[in-house]
């Protein structure tokens, strides 16, 4: 039986695109569906990573599957993309940078913001773009145009891939019955708030279960 839909509208893979429906996705592939959108993602091309690990943790909580399998593979495909965005970078600097991004109509004055972003707040920065819509997709193609050395990126994506995926994961497999309700929620209140939410859920969890074990 596959996850229901009715609440999981189509999102747009980019700009003047077809419509991506997450759903579908994790229908098809399972797991690895919860990697693939961010690995596409962090890349560099606009696309609902987010949305498709949120469908990929309702689905785990609707088949009794693994969130921890979910968790995983969404780190896994955020870490990979994150290094393929860096190598392209890296390679290519500022002019490749600005004619990628022109396909999918990021304005040069975009990419300079978060460069100057990314120039102020250093390691930070690349914790910080895991969370934030348009750097997630062009953070680490900014650090390897800026020449960031590859293991200190490695470890500061790495952490913050791992983050990302455990906040959103738990979060579509506490919440993910009504997947159209909760992406408006991650939009609305911010990972802040998604956080205090995702900790209330797990508080309530685990009273639940302790509040049914005999005495």
């Amino acid at each position: 039986m596959g996850l229901p839909t009715r609440a999981s509208p189509d999102l747009p893979g980019k700009r003047g695109g077809n419509p991506v429906n997450p759903t579908a996705i994790v229908d098809a592939l399972g797991y690895p569906a919860a990697g693939l959108g961010i690995l596409i993602e962090s890349a560099g091309i606009p696309f609902p990573g987010e949305a498709l690990l949120l469908a990929a943790a309702a689905w785990a909580a609707a088949r009794h599957h693994s969130i921890g399998l979910v968790i995983l593979f969404g780190f896994l495909g955020a870490t990979a993309g994150a290094d393929i965005g860096y190598f392209l970078g890296f390679k290519g600097g500022r002019p490749f940078v600005e004619r990628f991004g022109s396909i999918f109509h990021i304005r040069p004055e975009h990419i300079a913001r978060s460069e100057l972003f990314f120039a102020r707040h250093g390691d930070r920065a690349v914790l910080a773009s895991r969370f934030v819509l348009g750097l997630r997709t062009w953070g680490s193609m900014l650090a390897g145009m800026a020449r960031m050395p590859f293991w200190r990126f490695q470890l500061f994506s790495a952490i913050g891939g791992l983050a990302w995926a455990a906040v959103i994961g738990a979060a579509g497999y506490l919440l993910g019955s009504n997947l159209a309700l909760l992406q408006a929620i991650v939009r609305g209140i911010g990972l802040g708030g998604l956080i205090v939410l995702v900790a209330i859920g797990v508080i309530l969890v685990v009273a639940g279960r302790r509040g049914g074990l005999p005495r």
